[in-house]
């Protein structure tokens, strides 16, 4: 794995971001209106995904990093879930909730992987300085 410097780079992020910007145009529509409580919810369900990332990043370190991996996975965990609800209150199509579901499960194994990759390195983090 080639040495990733900015949050940026890592595709779990670039993915997390586009799944974002799919699920906020979705909310947009008229069906979702008037729930405000749903929206609210996706919303920060959706964007906790990339933000969790981005900040364990910067955390420098791996521990921190991949605790924040984990709040990241259970986020698209609640994604999943919050778009059921859409899906079962006639917000979303079936067509819709199978292609975000889908998104979202093959992005929480994509976490998991890195998650896996960061407890099997042996690099600590920038902010641990090498002896």
């Amino acid at each position: 794995m080639s040495t990733i410097n900015r949050f940026e780079d890592l595709e779990i992020w670039q993915l997390s971001r586009f799944l974002c910007k799919e699920i906020n145009m979705i909310i947009h529509s008229n069906a979702f209106r008037n729930d405000f409580t749903l929206i609210n919810q996706i919303k920060g369900s959706s964007g906790s995904i990339m933000d969790n990332i981005a900040e364990g990043f910067e955390r420098g370190g791996n521990k921190e990093f991949s605790q924040f991996l984990s709040i990241s996975k259970g986020s698209a965990g609640e994604s999943r879930s919050q778009l059921y609800r859409a899906f079962d209150n006639s917000y979303i199509t079936e067509d819709q909730l199978k292609d975000l579901r889908k998104r979202l499960i093959q992005l929480s194994s994509k976490i998991s992987n890195m998650m896996s990759y960061i407890k099997q390195s042996e690099y600590k983090g920038t902010k641990y300085k090498s002896k």
